[in-house]
C-alpha cells in the first residue's frame, strides 16, 4: 500500500491545529471557569489635597471690582460666560462681545471659600491683543443688553 503524502501532510495539519484550538479554548484550568484575581490592584493614582496657595493678584488700573472677585460677582457684572471651564483646582471664564473676548482666571485662596479673580487677559476675535480696562468696561456695557 502506498501512502499519498500530500493528503497525509493535510490529516498532520489539520490534527495539530485541532489540538492548538483545543489549548486555547480550555483557559488552561480543568474547571472551564475563570479564576478571579487573588488581590485587587491598587489604583494608578491616588488623590492627592493640594494646599490652598495664595495666588499673587494681579491688579492694573481698570480692573477693580474683576480682580478679587468670585464667580458669584463676575456672573453679576457680566452676565454668565460663554464658556465656564474647570483645570484643576484653577478656573477660567470667558465672556465675549463684539468689542473682545475676556479670559477671567480665578484660584483658590487661604483667604476665601470660592476661587478668586486673580488674573485676566484680553483680546479681539483676531486675537490680537486689546486694552483690559477697555474690555471689561465694554463687556460691562454689554451685560444689560
Amino acid at each position: 500500500m502506498t501512502i499519498n503524502r500530500p493528503a497525509s501532510r493535510n490529516i498532520v495539519a489539520a490534527s495539530l491545529l485541532a489540538l492548538a484550538l483545543s489549548a486555547c479554548a480550555s483557559g488552561g484550568g480543568t474547571s472551564g471557569k475563570v479564576q478571579a484575581a487573588s488581590t485587587a490592584r491598587p489604583p494608578v493614582r491616588t488623590a492627592v489635597a493640594i494646599p490652598a496657595r495664595d495666588p499673587e493678584l494681579r491688579m492694573e488700573p481698570g480692573l477693580e471690582g474683576v480682580i478679587g472677585s468670585t464667580q458669584a460677582q463676575l456672573v453679576g457684572q457680566f452676565g454668565q460666560p460663554r464658556l465656564d471651564v474647570w483645570e484643576g483646582d484653577a478656573r477660567k471664564l470667558q465672556y465675549a462681545g463684539t468689542a473682545c473676548i475676556l479670559d477671567i482666571y480665578l484660584y483658590p485662596t487661604s483667604r476665601s471659600r470660592d476661587p478668586l479673580a486673580s488674573y485676566v487677559d484680553a483680546r479681539r476675535s483676531d486675537g490680537r491683543d486689546v486694552d483690559k480696562a477697555a474690555c471689561v468696561n465694554a463687556l460691562r456695557g454689554s451685560a444689560g443688553k
